[in-house]
């Protein structure tokens, strides 16, 4: 059979490990992957639609297991990830995709919600990177994918602790890229801007907040399976950023070129973006 994605033919095994698969990207890239038969490693705090996804994965071609936890306990994605790696022999790629979305201007936002979002987009790749790291070393192949986001570059403003948990993740796969260069072991860094999601589902910043971000989300003309496919197609390339869309790509460039002209753009549009959302919001 035809196989889709180049990287099914690079890993023939077709083992991956994905979290935060009940939806959004995790989803999507579960779902491109199914089409060409991969053993899926689903993982998720959402039992309920995990087992949902699992079936209509199975449908699709695709052999799925899943994995109920949470990512930011260490001890239970050693256990879960354990699990996965015993029944399967080992894992080709990993996708260390859950994470949460929240905002509020930084003084005001409560300590215990910067401590929660580290731990969940922050700490969550570290776990997934500290625990296959070997694994992949040993094997001498395999993919590590690390979901940030371009809001790592822009750092719009009442973003503080979302902004600089992305930045972290970028900071972790720069810094893995060249711990495994000598192991023939890839890694690679979404960095999106808004697409479709439901990454605000869990957002303690307020319900403005929430509301703002899921219309930002909502009005974006980007889908999460578009996403993936570009994902699957470019890391395949070997790419270590994987920058999308190009109004994105924009943004990583503008900052290198005139990063202080940049920071005044983004505070000016994203006020300008505030006050739209909540003439929209308000009905004004």
């Amino acid at each position: 059979m035809k196989t889709i994605y180049k990287l099914t033919d690079r890993y023939p095994r077709k083992r991956a490990f994905i979290t935060g698969a009940a939806s959004g990207l995790g989803k999507a890239l579960a779902t491109e992957l199914a089409h060409d038969g991969w053993t899926l490693g689903l993982a998720d705090m959402d039992s309920a639609n995990l087992e949902r996804v699992a079936t209509e994965l199975q449908a699709k071609g695709g052999t799925t297991q899943t994995y109920v936890f949470d990512v930011s306990d260490y001890a239970a994605f050693r256990q879960q990830a354990d699990k996965f790696l015993l029944i399967n022999g080992g894992v080709d790629v990993i996708f260390n995709n859950a994470g949460v979305g929240d905002g509020g201007a930084f003084e005001e936002y409560s300590i215990e919600n910067y401590e929660w979002m580290i731990r969940v987009n922050q700490m969550s790749v570290v776990h997934g990177c500290h625990i296959f790291m070997p694994v992949l070393k040993q094997q001498r192949s395999g993919h590590i994918i690390n979901t940030a986001s371009i809001a790592a570059v822009s750092c719009a403003p009442t973003m503080g602790a979302y902004n600089m948990t992305k930045a972290a993740v970028v900071a972790i796969s720069e810094t893995i890229y060249g711990e495994l260069l000598d192991y023939n072991v890839q890694v690679s860094c979404i960095m999106p801007s808004y697409f479709r999601t439901n990454v605000a589902q869990h957002a303690r910043g307020g319900e403005f907040v929430k509301r703002a971000t899921q219309y930002l989300l909502d009005k974006s003309n980007l889908e999460a399976d578009a996403v993936a496919r570009e994902i699957l197609i470019r890391m395949a390339k070997g790419e270590l950023y994987l920058i999308l869309p190009d109004i994105a790509r924009n943004m990583w460039r503008m900052k290198r070129l005139a990063p202080t002209w940049f920071r005044r753009q983004v505070k000016e549009r994203f006020l300008s973006a505030m006050k739209h959302i909540d003439q929209r919001l308000s009905g004004k």
